[in-house]
């Protein structure tokens, strides 16, 4: 098969477009042909080596994909070739202490398809079977590949960790990003109200759009003045933070007493400072979350097919121009979801 791939870490010129192994199904597993592949956060840390992959190199980035079944191992039922699919990124072992209290993402094994596993940027991908979902078809298979990693995990921090309530008030970090631009209509679908961020102004309406009331410039505006006087003083309930460092200090400002910051990233740095005096004055909670459940995926499928949510896709790009699509997001020229077509 064809696969855009990477030997050595480094940027974007350091991807590959050329033949790879074909991926064979375990007895357990089966293979996808991909038909969109978006772009994550977690692809650069793999390719410039601040998370080198796991099972070394040659590897094949791709968390998110959607696509048509090609072939299954012999212990796999329930799936027909052709079907059109979507597949919950998630690795699990489902038998340690963690997956036993139904905690899957805190696995001691826990991983991902295009992290710890060749994911993908290539013409077929593998996983295992109870990952795949079908995948309706009243979603195409561009929009289904913006959702399982962005809006799962927005939707999980919002929804399960901070346990979002009509009428709260939550600021979205880079409302840009996929993440950010899933955060606003998730917070935005419960009945809460949304202060989001940007990085250019090109990006304000885009935002506004989306269901934002306010829209700051963090580049020329104190983000934490800002929400202070959407708020009249009182600060927000709930901040969604994927960046990191000073951001992620300064987005504890921005709450109200008994606020919850919910830490789902660290684009920029993975060292972030606390003012303990507001955490424990203020009574604040601080949680951490990565992705979310298989069911929650199908909870989101269906709001989708429902038109109630909107994956928010910038463009996509022909799989052989994997390299321009990386590129792209490295200048952070997108608004919402990159992705790779095939």
């Amino acid at each position: 098969m064809k696969a855009a791939f990477f030997k050595e870490h480094g940027g974007a010129e350091k991807i590959l477009y050329d033949d790879y192994r074909d991926p064979v199904p375990a007895p357990d597993e089966a293979v996808v042909r991909v038909r969109a592949c978006a772009l994550n956060h977690v692809d650069l840390l793999l390719l410039d080596g601040r998370f080198p992959p796991p099972e070394g190199l040659p590897h094949v980035n791709g968390c998110e994909v959607t696509g048509t079944v090609e072939a299954w191992g012999a212990g796999v039922k329930g799936l027909a070739k052709g079907q059109r699919v979507i597949v919950f990124p998630g690795l699990a072992c489902g038998s340690c202490e963690y997956c036993l209290r139904g905690e899957r993402t805190v696995c001691v094994r826990y991983g991902y398809i295009g992290a710890h596993k060749d994911g993908g940027y290539a013409e077929l991908v593998k996983a295992p079977a109870q990952n795949i979902l079908p995948l309706p078809e009243a979603i195409a298979f561009e929009a289904g590949a913006a959702l399982p990693m962005a809006m799962l995990t927005s939707w999980h921090a919002l929804v399960a960790k901070a346990e979002l309530k009509p009428g709260q008030t939550v600021l979205v970090q880079a409302a840009g990003s996929g993440v950010g631009s899933a955060a606003i209509q998730i917070a935005c679908l419960t009945g809460a109200r949304v202060i989001a961020t940007v990085g250019s102004d090109d990006k304000i309406e885009f935002a506004k759009a989306l269901g934002a009331e306010r829209v700051v410039n963090y580049r020329t505006q104190d983000f934490v003045e800002e929400t202070k006087q959407w708020t009249n003083k009182r600060g927000v309930d709930v901040v969604v933070e994927h960046i990191g460092g000073e951001t992620f200090e300064r987005s504890t400002y921005a709450l109200t007493r008994l606020g919850t910051l919910v830490s789902i990233g660290s684009h920029d740095t993975h060292w972030g400072r606390l003012d303990l005096r507001h955490v424990y004055s203020k009574n604040l909670r601080i949680l951490g979350t990565n992705l979310g459940t298989i069911l929650e995926l199908q909870t989101i499928l269906d709001y989708v097919a429902a038109g109630r949510l909107k994956p928010v896709i910038d463009r996509a790009f022909p799989l052989k121009d994997a390299r321009a699509a990386v590129q792209h997001v490295l200048d952070r020229k997108n608004k919402g979801k990159v992705l790779l077509v095939s």
